[in-house]
């Protein structure tokens, strides 16, 4: 492709130095996973809500990351010229230092109304943007470590061990709720730990030298969304699925604090659950990944995430926090299958020799789609609310518009093996 250099990074590093870089990406990712995760998922959610913000302004808050991905294309021309590693660093940098206002969290609350959600926003959304700069060059660090035929074992293990800490601290999480209600400052501090842990770990990742790194310009890697038909085929179906699950997510946990009454650890508790749901599935749905392929997964995930989200529309208004717990496991089971299939696809139409560009286009193209959902819906649902419809059917167009969403995903997906062939 125009626009890369054609030495590889996979093969400047040698066999020795891809197994060192693999076992820090494994180490390092449960620091890293934690600390984006509770800096841009659930936590922030139940934050803000705590805080007293609208539906509108949580919709808000879920659209930073996603929409933040348009730096990508920024972080682009820096690589090449400066070392990915250098990139990852700086970026998680940045993330931390700007996450520190929610560790002071009584502060914000203390603030009032008009002013904490003001300030939490904004911590969030530079956290967000450290996030993104870290994350342009994270695939492609990975790219040039695993091993072509063990990509879905390689990020089955990979996902297995965040999803386990997160197990752990969303259940420490509920403990602390459950015995300080609001206490929400002691949680992010620990997040920011696990940023600085992260740094630490991926400042020793393995790159290749000089002419092993990538010449990428902006828009030769623009032109692959219109030069690439399994790009596109691949990108309409992650959207139409990602943008159902971001979306339904943060506004099942709005749901189960304002129309189902349920506590800070109740929700805390679904959180453990979703991640449970994962670490359990993740490795078989690997080993199945590479033994299958990727279009059976995608077409059991896709269904049974679309029969989750209408059972829930139609019988959501009168659960409990044992039904939220159950419906976050099997949700996050069903997601982890598509996200395993969904990064082998993505490696295959990636060239081994100069994967950035295709990775970056595709993360920045799917997550505006993601960022789009949350807040739009958050717009209409604030809306709907204002003008005086009741909340519980609000919530059931909005999920029912999520399975809807799901059902449509393996289309374009089903098309990606006659491609192939």
């Amino acid at each position: 492709m125009p626009g890369l250099d054609a030495t590889t990074a996979a093969e400047a590093l040698s066999p020795a130095e891809r197994r060192r870089g693999r076992r820090l990406a494994v180490l390092s990712h449960p620091a890293g996973m934690t600390h984006r995760t509770l800096y841009t998922e659930q936590l922030p959610t139940l934050a803000l809500v705590g805080l007293g913000a609208s539906e509108a302004l949580v919709g808000l808050q879920r659209a930073f990351e996603p929409a933040s991905q348009l730096l990508q294309l920024v972080a682009l021309r820096a690589v090449g010229r400066v070392r990915k590693r250098t990139i990852l660093v700086t970026g998680q940098a940045v993330a931390v230092a700007a996450g520190l206002p929610l560790a002071a969290y009584p502060w914000l609350a203390a603030a009032g109304p008009a002013q904490g959600p003001a300030i939490a926003l904004a911590s969030l959304a530079l956290c967000a943007v450290g996030i993104v700069i870290g994350n342009a060059v994270w695939f492609p660090l990975l790219r040039s470590y695993v091993e072509p035929g063990r990509i879905g074992q390689f990020f089955g293990v990979l996902r297995t061990g965040w999803h386990l800490v997160l197990i752990a601290y969303f259940l420490a999480a509920e403990r602390w709720l459950e015995a300080h209600p609001g206490s929400f400052g002691p949680l992010f501090a620990v997040a920011s730990l696990a940023g600085l842990l992260r740094i630490a770990l991926v400042a020793r990742l393995p790159e290749a030298d000089g002419a092993g790194r990538e010449r990428v310009r902006v828009r030769a890697a623009l032109r692959l969304l219109r030069e690439e038909p399994r790009l596109r085929r691949y990108l309409a179906g992650m959207m139409l699925y990602g943008t159902a699950r971001r979306t339904a997510v943060p506004f099942s946990i709005v749901m189960m604090r304002r129309t189902l009454d349920l506590a800070d650890a109740d929700v805390a508790l679904t959180t453990a659950a979703f991640y449970a749901g994962g670490f359990a599935s993740l490795y078989g749905w690997g080993r199945a990944v590479d033994r299958l392929g990727p279009l059976p997964i995608f077409r059991v995930a896709a269904f049974g995430t679309t029969a989750l989200f209408a059972a829930f529309a139609l019988g959501g208004h009168a659960a409990g926090a044992g039904t939220m717990v159950a419906f976050f496991f099997a949700l996050a089971a069903l997601n982890a299958g598509f996200g395993v299939a969904d990064t082998q696809v993505l490696f295959g139409i990636a060239p081994e020799r100069a994967p950035t560009a295709t990775l970056v286009v595709a993360d920045v193209t799917t997550s505006l789609a993601y960022g789009t959902g949350p807040l739009l819906a958050g717009v209409l649902l604030s809306l709907a609310i204002d003008a005086g419809a009741p909340a519980e059917h609000a919530y059931r167009a909005l999920f029912l518009g999520a399975a809807a969403l799901c059902a449509l995903a393996p289309l374009p997906l089903r098309r990606l093996r006659a491609a192939e062939s």
